[in-house]
């Protein structure tokens, strides 16, 4: 099994040894990542292209491999190929029909060449002697040059050809690690997320810094989600996840900050405190997932006073999207669930915030701030290695899953109306409660607190969250219904 790995066509148009560069690093990526699926994997950069061959022992893993190489960045395209050494136009015809034949039958297709080298033949000679070939000796429809149902694909690389089994959609974007380090400021929602992606497919090697103002349920999400984005994306990296307490920051602006401008103060304590972990740890740039206009601090006027309270560079890869977008992408890269069930927690919020605040007046907002308590929320930041998130969740959980349940148990089935309805929850003689998981953290208030609830979600993940969320809010009778498998 062999796979060519094309390059990202902005790679290939940078000076020569800028692309030796960004060669060799995909290359090392690539070395690091497919070498933990199989150790036997090769990788081989070249100048235009990146070889991989894969032993007998990788063919069990193929669609690992595959998922793989289609979510690291810096790549156009793969193609999955056989490879033969070129010997004549008729031996060619031979090797394709053995591959293509079955996929042939009574279809509509073409022939394309890419050729390099020195030849007897054009790459335009070579289709057309291949297409009339198939069509004669195999149960083809007919040739389409315009509109066909199948491409037979073929390189010719000197004296080798190699047949085309398989295109596979690269991510594109630039090497991971090839740009300088940058810390994202991720909650867990959409934004976030999708512009933290953003930046790990350009290249960027993205840490993650979370403030948390809501407890572990949400620091365990945000956890969940980034540990996620590095593993899919960017696992050739060494990443770390620094997590900042900000609930007393949040207490201190709640006391002493007019209420209008509160979330303009907030976004500046955290700017604040962004760019001193970005100073520690060498990274170039904070990260945010803002839009302009999407809420009342990411007007122009209010984005400039936030962007003010710092020195560092602040990029917002998302600055111009529309929400949809956003959602659709991080639908598009798996994400979607991990922000649609994240816990919300609105530290600040004002019936009437300023849309156009002004930085002398924020600045005697924050006269009011006692600067201390920013300084301790510094000092109790928690540095993670991405790597060791998982060990670290499992030894958090703070109840273990339910498989029996007992008289006063309520199941709680936190799954979207559609899942619901698809796979029904059948257990005769239980109570059974049915609350999205958008609505639960609200609905459980209206409960019967006499009874005890048991969430429950086909992953685990979405029930597990929620129930450490509403257990945070001081409720003892929630936990987790996992059934026998």
């Amino acid at each position: 099994m062999k796979f060519i790995v094309k390059l990202f066509p902005e790679i290939t148009i940078k000076s020569r040894p800028v692309r030796k560069r960004f060669i060799q690093r995909l290359q090392s990526n690539l070395q690091i990542i497919l070498q933990r699926i199989e150790p036997k994997i090769k990788v081989r950069g070249l100048w235009d292209r990146v070889d991989i061959d894969c032993p007998p022992e990788a063919d069990a893993l193929y669609e690992e491999i595959v998922m793989a190489l289609g979510d690291t960045p810096g790549i156009a395209n793969i193609i999955e190929v056989q490879e033969y050494p070129l010997e004549n136009l008729d031996q060619v015809l031979g090797i394709v029909k053995n591959v293509w034949s079955e996929r042939l039958i009574g279809k509509r297709f073409v022939v394309r060449v890419k050729r390099s080298g020195q030849h007897d033949f054009t790459s335009s000679e070579m289709e057309r002697y291949i297409g009339a070939g198939l069509l004669q000796q195999t149960e083809v429809l007919k040739v389409d040059l315009h509109t066909p149902e199948v491409t037979v694909n073929l390189e010719v690389k000197g004296d080798t050809v190699f047949v085309v089994e398989r295109r596979i959609d690269g991510l594109g974007g630039y090497p991971q690690g090839s740009q300088e380090p940058v810390v994202s400021l991720i909650s867990g929602g959409f934004d976030s997320i999708v512009a933290s992606y953003l930046t790990m497919k350009r290249g960027a090697k993205t840490h993650f810094v979370f403030f948390n103002l809501g407890g572990a349920a949400h620091e365990a999400g945000v956890k969940q989600v980034s540990y996620y984005l590095w593993k899919k994306f960017g696992s050739s990296a060494r990443v770390k996840f620094i997590s900042v307490p900000f609930e007393e920051v949040v207490g201190e602006i709640l006391q002493n900050v007019d209420h209008s401008h509160m979330g303009v103060v907030l976004k500046r304590m955290m700017h604040r405190a962004a760019e001193r972990v970005a100073v520690k740890i060498k990274a170039e740039a904070m990260i945010t997932g803002e839009s302009i206009a999407q809420v009342s601090s990411q007007t122009l006027t209010n984005l400039g006073v936030i962007d003010r309270v710092t020195e560092g560079l602040v990029l917002r890869p998302l600055i111009t999207y529309d929400k949809q977008d956003i959602i659709d992408l991080a639908t598009k890269i798996g994400a979607y669930e991990f922000a649609a069930c994240m816990p919300e927690y609105c530290g600040v919020i004002s019936d009437r915030p300023t849309v156009r605040a002004q930085l002398k007046r924020v600045v005697e907002e924050e006269q009011n701030f006692n600067f201390d308590v920013l300084e301790q929320a510094l000092e109790k930041t928690c540095v993670t290695s991405i790597d060791k998130i998982p060990e670290e969740l499992k030894e958090q959980r703070p109840f273990t899953s339910k498989q029996q349940l007992q008289v006063n148990d309520v199941v709680v089935d936190v799954r979207a109306s559609g899942e619901q309805q698809k796979k029904p929850l059948n257990l005769p003689g239980v109570d059974i409660v049915m609350v999205p998981f958008f609505q639960i953290n609200k609905q459980f208030l209206s409960f019967d607190q006499s009874r005890n609830y048991l969430l429950y979600c086909e992953k685990g993940v979405m029930s597990q969250l929620h129930a450490l969320h509403i257990k945070d809010q001081g409720f003892e009778n929630v936990g987790v219904y996992r059934p026998k498998s």
